[in-house]
C-alpha cells in the first residue's frame, strides 16, 4: 500500500485522513491496514509514535461501516482495551475523527470519573467501545455491557496491560466475548509473556515487526548529564531556562517526587504540572491540556505517561530519574522524535543510578554519550549506595534535600512506579493494588 487512494478504504476515511495532513502511510500502517481489511488476526510490533492507532482505526471502521446499523439499541461490535485513561482517550479522539462522516457511535470508559454519565452512553448504544481492563469489567458486573456480539476485539499497548497486572482481567474480558471473531493486537514490543497470551487470543496471524525489539527512536539525540542527587533539580531549572525549552516532559520514579520537582519549578519560575495515578482525570487532563497549548512548560510524570501520549512535535524529554526498568527508557523517550520530528532525550545520573545506566545501555546495545555541566559534575569518590541501589528510594529525593529524606524512605520499601503502579524491580503490590492508579 503507497498511499491512502489505493488502501481499499471508504472514501469518507480517504478524506478525514487527508484532512489532518496525512498523505503517505507509516510502515506499519501501510502493513496493517490491508491485513485487516481482509478480517486477519493480527499481532504488530512498532516503535511508538509510529501511526499504531490509526493503523487500526481506520481499517476498524471501514469494515463496521460496510453493515448499516440495524434498528434498536446498538450492540457492541468492536472492543479496544487499552491500558492507560490517556491512551484510552487517544483512541476515542482518533476513532472520532476518522469516523466523524460515518454512521457509527464510540464511546471510552475509563476510571477516575463517575460512572453515570457512562452508563448513559452506554444505555443509548455505540458500535465501538474503549475501555481500560478495570472499569469495564466494573460496568460488566453491573450488568451495563453485553459482549456477547463483538466482531472485533484490539489490545493497544498489550505489553503495557501486562506490566500492570491486568493479565486476568484480561481473561475475563476474553470469555465474554464470541470465540469467532477478529484480534488485533498492537504493541511496542512482543515479550515472551506476550506471545504466550497470543496463543490463546489469535488464530493464524499477520505478524508485523517494523522495528526491532527495544530499538529506539532514530530520531532522538540522547544524552547524558552526570550529576549527584540533591544537584538534580538546580541543573534541570538551568538547563530548561539557559536552553529556552518551551515544553519538556520530565519523568520521575515516583508520585511523591513527580509532585515536589513540579512544586519547585514553579518556584524556579517554570510553569510545571505533576500527571500520574494519583491525579484524578480531570487534573490529568487539565494539566496535559495545559501542556500541549503551551501554557505549562514543563509535564512532570510517572512512567503511566510512557505510553499512549500523543503530543505534536515534543522536543524534549529529561529522565529527572532513571526507571527501575531497563526498557521503560526506550518508551518514555519515544514520546520525542515521533512522526519524522527530531527530539532530544537528556539523563540526569546520579552515581547511585549507574548500574541502572549500565542495564539500560544493555538492553540498546550501545552506550550513551555522556557530558559534564560545568559546576554540576557528582563530587569525586561518590560510591553507589546500598540503599539507593537500583533507585528504589532516591525519587523522593527529587528536590535535592540531601541523604537524609532518601535514608528516611528505607522504612516505605520501593516507592517506585511504573505508571504509578508500583511496577519496579522491588516492588511487591499486588496486580489489584497496581489496577487502582492505573
Amino acid at each position: 500500500m503507497q498511499d491512502f487512494e489505493a488502501s481499499g478504504l471508504r472514501a469518507e476515511l480517504r478524506r478525514a485522513v487527508s484532512s489532518e495532513g496525512y498523505a503517505t502511510p507509516t510502515p506499519i500502517q501501510a502493513q496493517a491496514i490491508p491485513a485487516v481489511l481482509q478480517g486477519r488476526d493480527l499481532m504488530a510490533a512498532a516503535q511508538t509514535g509510529t501511526g499504531k492507532t490509526a493503523a487500526f482505526t481506520l481499517p476498524l471502521l471501514h469494515n463496521l461501516s460496510q453493515q448499516a446499523p440495524g434498528k434498536g439499541k446498538r450492540a457492541i461490535r468492536a472492543l479496544v482495551l487499552t491500558p492507560t485513561r490517556e491512551l484510552a482517550a487517544q483512541v476515542g479522539k482518533s476513532v472520532h475523527t476518522y469516523g466523524a462522516n460515518l454512521p457509527l457511535r464510540s464511546t471510552e470508559i475509563f476510571g477516575g470519573v463517575k460512572m453515570n454519565p457512562q452508563i448513559h452512553k452506554l444505555r443509548q448504544g455505540v458500535d465501538i467501545l474503549v475501555a481500560t481492563p478495570g472499569r469495564l469489567l466494573d460496568h460488566m458486573r453491573q450488568g451495563h455491557i453485553d459482549l456477547s456480539q463483538v466482531e472485533t476485539l484490539i489490545l493497544d499497548e498489550a505489553d503495557r496491560m501486562l506490566d500492570m497486572g491486568f493479565i486476568h482481567d484480561i481473561r475475563k474480558v476474553i470469555k465474554a466475548v464470541p470465540d469467532n471473531r477478529q484480534t488485533l493486537m498492537f504493541s511496542a514490543t512482543f515479550s515472551k509473556e506476550i506471545r504466550k497470551l497470543a496463543e490463546d487470543l489469535v488464530h493464524n496471524p499477520e505478524r508485523i515487526e517494523i522495528a526491532p525489539e527495544q530499538t529506539t527512536a532514530e530520531r532522538v539525540e540522547q544524552v547524558v548529564h552526570p550529576v549527584d542527587q540533591p544537584n538534580k533539580r538546580a541543573l534541570l531549572s538551568r538547563l530548561i531556562g539557559r536552553g529556552d525549552w518551551q515544553q519538556v516532559l520530565v519523568f520521575t520514579r515516583t508520585k511523591h517526587g513527580a509532585n515536589k520537582l513540579s512544586q519547585q519549578l514553579e518556584e524556579d519560575g517554570i510553569t510545571s504540572a505533576a500527571i500520574h495515578g494519583n491525579k484524578s482525570q480531570a487534573q490529568r487532563t487539565k494539566a496535559l491540556s495545559g501542556f500541549k497549548g503551551g501554557k505549562v512548560r514543563a509535564l512532570v510524570a510517572t512512567d503511566i505517561a510512557a505510553r499512549g501520549l500523543d503530543i505534536d512535535q515534543l522536543p524534549h524529554v529529561v529522565n529527572f530519574d532513571l526507571p527501575n526498568v531497563p526498557e521503560d527508557y526506550v518508551h518514555r523517550i519515544g514520546r520525542t522524535g515521533r512522526a519524522g520530528q527530531s527530539g532530544r532525550a537528556v539523563s540526569l545520573v546520579a552515581p547511585a543510578e549507574n548500574r541502572m545506566l549500565k542495564d539500560i545501555e544493555k538492553v540498546l546495545k550501545t552506550q550513551l554519550p555522556r557530558e559534564k555541566v560545568p559546576g554540576y559534575e557528582p563530587a569525586p569518590g561518590q560510591k553507589q549506595s546500598q540503599d539507593n541501589r537500583g533507585g528504589s528510594k532516591s525519587g523522593r529525593n527529587a528536590g535535592g534535600k540531601g541523604n537524609q529524606r532518601a535514608s528516611g524512605n528505607r522504612r516505605n520499601g520501593n516507592n517506585g512506579n511504573r505508571g504509578g503502579n508500583g511496577q519496579g524491580r522491588n516492588g511487591n503490590r499486588s496486580p489489584q493494588r497496581r489496577r487502582a492508579t492505573a
